[in-house]
């Protein structure tokens, strides 16, 4: 299985989690491989060569099959035309991360300080078209910021720095974010929910925190390379649901704060539909923004 970013990273977690259930149901052992660079588009684009016989795989996400080819239509692939999607994994909240020490302790005046700062906070992520670009350019428009963009080869190495000091802030899924904000490692102003996270019930949703705008949520699945075989992508697909169905799966990314999709929302015509959706969706954000950085 390919993973489009660094280990340690919300996707690299969820895929070992999955995975280890999908091993034992398949009869077959599943490597990981970490193929970072480009905001997940190299992997991408490295998965849609594969051979298509089922040995193959990708996990991918939000930024790979949605927002990445929003941002440049010349990524060298589609996702709706280079892969066979299997289905989704989970959905993951986003939240508002910010380094330890920096002076705020609310979103407003994050904002305010953000905005306010002679000298332009620096803003990571794992790069351009990856969910914590895609997510945090949608925070930047909405409160018109014009931060410095700091590229990583995943959020496991930008979540370090963050932790470091290093840099300012980021958006970050709440699966790797998590152990970090309840060890005080960080801190974190909303989660771009509807409602709290369970694991995180301290933590305002951005419209409680004044930013009701913010509103997105991330998502991981799972895609073959195109002309895999029905059958085989119907085998994966079972596979996957076995998994997401399994109590101590289930449990292990519940507890993670992932959102485990029902029966209807892991096929893959439902992942097709979304895949569709959101590339439309993130189309007037990545376009209207100039992208900066250093």
């Amino acid at each position: 299985m390919i993973v489009p970013f660094a280990a340690g990273g919300p996707t690299d977690i969820v895929a070992r989690i999955v995975t280890g259930h999908m091993a034992a149901t398949l009869g077959q052992q599943i490597i990981i491989e970490n193929v970072v660079g480009s905001g997940g588009t190299t992997a991408a684009i490295r998965a849609m060569r594969s051979t298509p016989d089922g040995y193959t795989i990708m996990m991918g996400h939000m930024g790979t099959h949605g927002a990445a080819v929003a941002l440049n239509p010349t990524v060298g692939y589609s996702p709706s035309h280079d892969f066979e999607p299997i289905g989704m994994a989970v959905g993951m909240p986003v939240l508002i991360l910010v380094r330890k020490k920096l002076p705020a302790e609310n979103l407003t005046e994050f904002i305010a300080y953000l905005r306010d700062h002679a000298f332009p906070l620096t803003m990571a992520h794992a790069g351009l078209g990856s969910v914590s670009f895609a997510t945090c350019l949608l925070f930047n428009s909405i409160i018109d910021a014009h931060p410095a963009m700091v590229a990583f080869q995943g959020t496991g190495p930008a979540m370090q720095a963050l932790i470091a000091g290093r840099i300012d802030y980021m958006c970050d899924q709440i699966v790797s974010a998590a152990p970090q904000i309840g060890a005080g490692m960080i801190k974190s102003f909303a989660i771009a929910s509807p409602q709290r996270s369970p694991i995180l019930p301290d933590v305002p949703t951005a419209a409680e925190a004044g930013l009701e705008a913010f509103q997105v949520s991330a998502w991981n699945a799972l895609f073959a390379p195109k002309r895999t075989p029905p059958t085989i992508i119907t085998q994966l697909n079972d596979a996957l649901g076995q998994a997401l169905d399994d109590p101590l799966t289930r449990k292990q990314l519940l507890e993670l704060g992932s959102e485990i999709p029902g029966t209807d929302g892991r096929t893959p015509g439902a992942l097709t539909n979304l895949v569709n959706s959101e590339i439309v969706k993130w189309m007037p954000v990545t376009h209207s923004v100039t992208v900066t950085g250093r």
